[in-house]
């Protein structure tokens, strides 16, 4: 009989290979790990081959499943060659990061589901740790670990749920002016110390542990969120239906952030920004959403206006003038995001509300 695995890993991958390469070895290299595959299979780490480390002390086993869209970096042919024990899920348009999360949560088997971004690497007890805790605390439907930026310095990844004014703030020109105020510093949780588990309402979704329970009660991520604020939303729904959401620091994950969104900077501020709106009216109203949607544009407008000046500056002043493609670059995507209006997908009352 065919027993399912205690884990699902479900990655998106989009045009970062080497990275997806460098995740994948992780996952393979965890401690207490048996994935589907392993035991007769080796991996390339780029200077030859090298049997896959894993020990099943613990007895975990998972499976692998990796949703690509559309990669045209040779993704496909890589996971084919150095990984034939990955599940893979090749898309041949990109269907957005949360559509495709779907893709791949719909083939799970697992009891847990590790949503993992292929810009990650895990510590070698990163797993272990989530799912002690997991088995350990029934209430908990959701884990997030520590997260560190790829020099070693502690990247922010947990959060308490936005205010209506967090959107007025959060990533926009208002943060640069006034980067310390005590709306974002209640939403980025600054107070609570960095040593110990904490129970906060949502987790940055580059790594998250997520009880397969919670999907049953709650159904999958909306696909109107394209990607950005898809694991906010998730969250909150957990939360709404009783679940706990739970940080925990013993567990270390690196998180090469954005390195497939930086790809297209026009539309990552789109996406990031339409999700938001679209999640302001998802949870405060067409009306809040509105405003919201016009006061991002008029901050886009600034933006333009303040880059136009400084690429006009260019020409006067010889010490700018290295600048000047830079600035254009930034027009023209602020000119897109513009062009866009922001405007979000509809709520569709059909999806997990």
């Amino acid at each position: 009989m065919d027993r399912s695995p205690d884990l699902s890993v479900v990655i998106v991958n989009w045009n970062v290979r080497e990275l997806l390469r460098r995740c994948l070895a992780s996952v393979a290299g965890s401690d207490g790990l048996s994935v589907t595959g392993l035991d007769t299979l080796r991996y390339s780490t780029g200077e030859g081959l090298e049997p896959l480390r894993y020990s099943t002390d613990e007895g975990w086993t998972a499976e692998v499943v990796v949703v690509d869209n559309a990669s045209t970096d040779g993704s496909a042919a890589m996971l084919a060659e150095d990984y034939p024990w990955v599940r893979v899920v090749a898309n041949p348009d990109n269907r957005g990061f949360t559509r495709a999360n779907n893709q791949g949560l719909a083939l799970s088997r697992g009891r847990y589901l590790l949503l993992l971004n292929p810009d990650t690497e895990l510590a070698p007890d990163a797993l272990s740790q989530m799912l002690r805790y997991g088995e350990r605390q029934p209430q908990v439907g959701i884990i997030g670990p520590q997260l560190r930026y790829g020099d070693g310095s502690l990247q922010s990844s947990r959060r308490r749920f936005p205010t209506l004014v967090t959107f007025f703030l959060e990533s926009t020109v208002l943060q640069r002016w006034w980067p310390r105020n005590r709306v974002l510093t209640r939403y980025y949780a600054l107070d609570l110390p960095d040593d110990a588990v904490s129970q906060v309402d949502w987790v940055v979704g580059a790594c998250m542990l997520v009880r397969r329970a919670v999907l049953d009660q709650i159904g999958d991520f909306d696909e109107g969120f394209f990607m950005y604020s898809e694991e906010l939303d998730l969250c909150r729904r957990a939360v709404d239906a009783g679940w706990q959401v739970v940080w925990l620091p013993a567990a270390l994950v690196t998180h090469y952030e954005g390195k497939s969104s930086e790809q297209a900077v026009a539309a990552r501020h789109i996406r990031f920004h339409s999700s938001r709106v679209r999640y302001v009216r998802k949870y405060h109203g067409r009306l809040a959403a509105a405003l919201v949607r016009s006061f991002l544009l008029l901050t886009f407008v600034y933006q333009w206006l303040e880059e136009g000046a400084k690429w006009l500056a260019g020409f006067l002043l010889p010490s700018q003038r290295d600048r000047q493609a830079m600035r254009r670059g930034r027009m023209a995507a602020y000119a897109q995001v513009l062009r866009s209006g922001l405007r979000p997908t509809p709520v569709d009352p059909s999806r997990p509300a």
